[in-house]
């Protein structure tokens, strides 16, 4: 970390949000005018439209992720928490990987922390559960379903084969759409080379506590999607929660119960909850409150953005929209992310800010290969496509949106080769414990009660001795 007279832009968090608008201060800014100050946790950032298509193996898991010190060559990337911010002295705290926690001094602030899981307090959910916010998540659950698949192969035991092959689902939003649809099509392929287990010993089951799945784009092609996945095998249960899942005993609120080993969750997000240890002006639940121009409210040196800010929906509102707020998604938090970057360089140099504004142009979502949905908004009118084409739709916008042509490339070559070559299907849990092996070689023999010559039968014990004292 470098000391210097420069002001220095503390960009929290160095997710989609984070790394754009410290790539556009970056561009805009001009030689040695601030020093730009990246913090995460993780020394990369995940583009997380494309962790079902990880999980499910479409895409290796290494290309959804980008490097934030290879992007920000310029910026001072530290992998590490803020978890405190005096704005009195303008300083924050940052708690390290490793070491003692130490103050950073600021001169202009960046709200991007993101969201995290919106989960509640039901049984058994913080140990059953699998989210999917990450990618450590996706490739975990990829290796866990296979893993199921394993076991009911290798099984006598109908109980132990019947919770293996069942899979649960909480969450009919894009994530757990997209999510259940690419997973099952991947556990479609995969039942091919067990020699015991079919798609049809599987049993997948969608909840959802709303009364449709895929909200976004629209109740029409909701329902084409509901209608997609029940004719793919899957159970889809509206209007109905979980109420408890204690050693993957699935109690639904409908009377339904089912043994599972996998309990996938994807209910939603809520703003990261280290932000009410920031004296920020929140809204109702949790967001950072900004105005227009993205400044957060009260301030003009604190900037908020995608999934932790509430900002007003300034084209909603025009278009007679009361209290319309941008919905947290990666087609606002690109575009958060440019003007945000524009008005700190503009609040930098003394000059006006400009409002965020951007006419939603739709909704993409995949369900699996050759399948999705899509709502495409041009003005007034709405494009709904579905089936093959939507889902060439899904995959052309987001992968143009993900950032910098290097993982561009990657991406659209992993879906080249799959058109070619068949879906891997190996399972790698032995990832998660990589020195267990190692670990069980290398460690000490156990100590035994009595060395090996004082096992030994009396007379042969005697006539050792005799030979030994003879020698």
């Amino acid at each position: 970390m470098s000391t210097t007279e420069r002001p220095r832009i503390l960009v929290v968090g160095g997710g989609y949000v984070g790394l754009y608008a410290a790539r556009r201060i970056l561009k805009k800014m001009r030689y040695g005018e601030a020093t730009v100050t990246v913090v995460d946790p993780r020394s990369y950032m995940t583009y997380q439209p494309f962790l079902p298509e990880a999980a499910a193996g479409s895409i290796s898991p290494r290309h959804v992720v980008v490097p934030l010190r290879r992007v920000l060559p310029k910026a001072e990337v530290l992998t590490g928490r803020v978890t405190t911010i005096d704005q009195d002295r303008k300083v924050a705290t940052i708690a390290p990987l490793v070491g003692e926690a130490y103050e950073l001094p600021f001169d202009y602030l960046v709200i991007a922390m993101g969201a995290v899981s919106r989960t509640f307090p039901i049984p058994g959910l913080a140990e059953q559960g699998i989210g999917m916010k990450g990618v450590e998540e996706a490739i975990g659950l990829r290796n866990h379903v296979l893993e199921q698949l394993d076991k009911a192969d290798s099984t006598t035991d109908e109980e132990v084969r019947r919770k293996a092959l069942t899979f649960v689902f909480v969450g009919g939003g894009f994530a757990g759409a997209e999510t259940i649809g690419e997973v099952e099509d991947m556990a479609r392929d995969a039942a091919k080379y067990y020699s015991s287990v079919s798609r049809e010993d599987m049993r997948f089951i969608l909840v959802d506590a709303a009364d449709k799945i895929l909200p976004e784009v629209g109740p029409k092609l909701g329902t084409y999607g509901k209608e997609h996945l029940e004719a793919r095998g899957v159970e889809v249960y509206l209007s109905t929660s979980m109420d408890s899942c204690v050693d993957g005993h699935v109690v639904l609120k409908n009377g339904l119960e089912v043994d599972s080993n996998t309990i996938v969750w994807t209910a939603g997000v809520k703003p990261n909850p280290v932000l009410s240890r920031f004296g920020l002006p929140l809204g109702p639940r949790g967001h950072v409150d900004t105005q227009a121009t993205l400044q957060v409210q009260g301030t003009d040196y604190i900037w908020a953005a995608g999934d932790n800010a509430q900002v007003p929906d300034v084209a909603a509102r025009k278009a007679g929209v009361e209290n319309a707020w941008c919905p947290p998604n990666a087609q606002h938090a690109l575009r958060q992310a440019r003007v945000l970057g524009d008005n700190v360089i503009s609040g930098m140099r003394g000059f006006p800010q400009k409002e965020y504004a951007h006419a939603n142009k739709g909704a993409v979502a995949g369900l699996g290969l050759h399948k999705g949905v899509a709502m495409i908004v041009m003005g007034k009118v709405k494009i709904k496509l579905k089936g093959r084409l939507a889902w060439y739709m899904h995959r052309s916008y987001h992968g143009f949106a993900m950032p910098t042509w290097n993982r561009k490339i990657r991406v659209f070559a992993d879906w080249t080769l799959a058109m070619f070559l068949k879906r891997e299907v190996v399972s790698l849990g032995a990832i998660e414990t990589p020195r267990e092996e190692f670990y069980e070689a290398a460690k000490p023999a156990p100590k035994v009660a009595q060395s090996a010559e004082a096992q030994l039968p009396p007379a042969t014990r005697q006539k050792s001795e005799e030979k030994a004292k003879a020698s």
